[in-house]
């Protein structure tokens, strides 16, 4: 048997052969020979704006009787606000919060309905089933994005929601996410609003509504509510 050292020594010298055959140690010896590539010099790039500003410069007193520069309008929109009242509404405890059942629920829709049709068509109207969502929690009322686009306010607005008796309750309104937030907490809380309840709200103004309650606990009792003098008497948009 051949020796390892002799397996080793016949290994190396075919391999030897077949680089030989390849031209591998020519075209080694012409890479070491050859020179390294020019390296191209790097463009000169500008640097990024990332934002202009208009500032006041000063101005010297060779030019003060020339016209004051221009400025650009900005225009800042207020935000809104509702008036704040001195009562804190309580904390509803999801413990003990009662869900209307699908029975209930129908009777107080078809409660509404009924009143929707003696409230007549001058004036938009919207019937709104209330969700746990809308009487507790975070207390956020959406509204259907075809009655916005049609009837409300394009900006965050403050409308004005009107109860039964003639009181008045502000609320934010956001017209990009369709809804009431800031000052509904209040109108559901104080008007101790439950699920399963129906609210028909009748826009008398661009900005004001009147809301008509129906109570899901009376939703069998007959209907019988007569439309304010208020409402009749509104101006049209």
């Amino acid at each position: 048997m051949m020796k390892y050292e002799d397996l080793r020594k016949q290994r190396l010298e075919e391999n030897k052969k077949r680089m030989e055959e390849l031209n591998l140690p020519l075209l080694t010896q012409a890479l070491k020979n050859s020179t390294s590539p020019k390296t191209t010099p790097m463009k000169k790039t500008k640097p990024r704006i990332v934002g202009t500003e208009l500032v006041a410069v000063r101005r010297s007193p060779r030019v003060a009787k020339s016209p004051a520069p221009e400025y650009k309008e900005v225009i800042h929109y207020e935000r809104v606000m509702i008036p704040r009242r001195l009562a804190t509404p309580t904390k509803r405890d999801r413990l003990f919060f009662a869900y209307a059942s699908d029975e209930e629920r129908a009777a107080s829709i078809e409660k509404a309905e009924k009143l929707e049709a003696s409230l007549g068509s001058d004036y938009p109207i919207l019937v709104r089933p209330m969700l746990p969502s809308h009487v507790s929690g975070g207390f956020w009322l959406g509204l259907p994005s075809n009655f916005c686009r049609k009837n409300l306010p394009r900006r965050d607005d403050t409308i004005t929601l009107i109860d039964e008796t003639g009181e008045e309750w502000p609320t934010v309104y956001l017209a990009q996410k369709c809804g009431l937030s800031g000052g509904w907490k209040r109108f559901a809380v104080d008007h101790d609003l439950a699920d399963g309840d129906t609210i028909v709200f009748h826009l008398i103004r661009p900005t004001k509504f009147k809301a008509y309650i129906i109570r899901v606990n009376n939703a069998n009792e007959t209907v019988s509510t007569e439309i304010s003098t208020s409402t009749s008497s509104s101006e049209a948009f």
